[in-house]
């Protein structure tokens, strides 16, 4: 096997620990058979995963619950390679939340946007679902979704606690709404995409109308 690591990256090892996943399962993903896929010696991905397997699933969670800059990787704070409050390619923290600031959008319009993007992506990599319920990653990308939520809902009227509750309420709905559509999409009668599209738009804009205590 070739030990030419060139090009090797923590986004190609995800990538290609999705593509695994999706075919054969969580159960099915082993840094062996990940090293095979990938054409390097298993131990080239400790390279950029010093801790193992554990390391790459929370680093599947990441990369999953938190769409980066497209040739970026979301890493956890304080990651080797990165500083605290960095994406991949140096954005801070910071620098995301002031581009959000900039949307004037009105707040139900970009918490729908916003929603849309995460369902679509949580579909894309279905197959990683379950890390989701058992990881809870936090990132600089994480972080930038909670301010936008944050601001919308502060917008919508919200206030105190009932602002992080809200953000709670929007994040399972998507995650739920989901989940129940891969577990269901292959009995008969199953709603087509279409179908399973303008359901969690339904759903979704009965939520945001019942979070905001000036609907109505």
């Amino acid at each position: 096997m070739s030990r030419n690591y060139a090009g090797l990256s923590r986004e190609r090892i995800i990538l290609e620990a999705l593509h695994i996943i999706s075919g054969r399962g969580l159960g099915g993903l082993s840094m062996r058979r990940l090293g095979d896929a990938l054409e390097v010696e298993a131990m080239a991905i400790y390279h950029h995963f010093p801790l193992g397997k554990d390391q790459l699933f929370n680093a599947i969670a990441a990369y999953v619950a938190s769409p980066a800059p497209s040739g970026t990787v979301p890493t956890e704070p304080g990651e080797e390679g990165e500083e605290p409050g960095e994406d991949a390619d140096g954005r801070t923290r910071e620098t995301e939340e002031d581009e959000e600031a900039e949307d004037t959008r009105p707040w139900d319009v970009r918490l729908t946007e916003w929603a849309h993007a995460y369902r679509a992506r949580l579909l894309e990599f279905s197959g990683a679902l379950s890390l989701l319920v058992h990881r809870a990653p936090h990132t600089p990308s994480t972080d930038a979704t909670r301010a936008l939520m944050h601001r919308a809902l502060a917008e919508a009227g919200l206030s105190g606690d009932d602002v992080e509750r809200a953000a709670d309420a929007v994040h399972s709905y998507c995650v739920g709404a989901v989940v129940h559509q891969v577990r269901h999409q292959d009995e008969e009668g199953a709603p087509d995409a279409a179908e399973a599209g303008a359901r969690f738009d339904f759903g979704l804009r009965a939520l945001l109308r019942g979070l905001s205590p000036n609907s109505g």
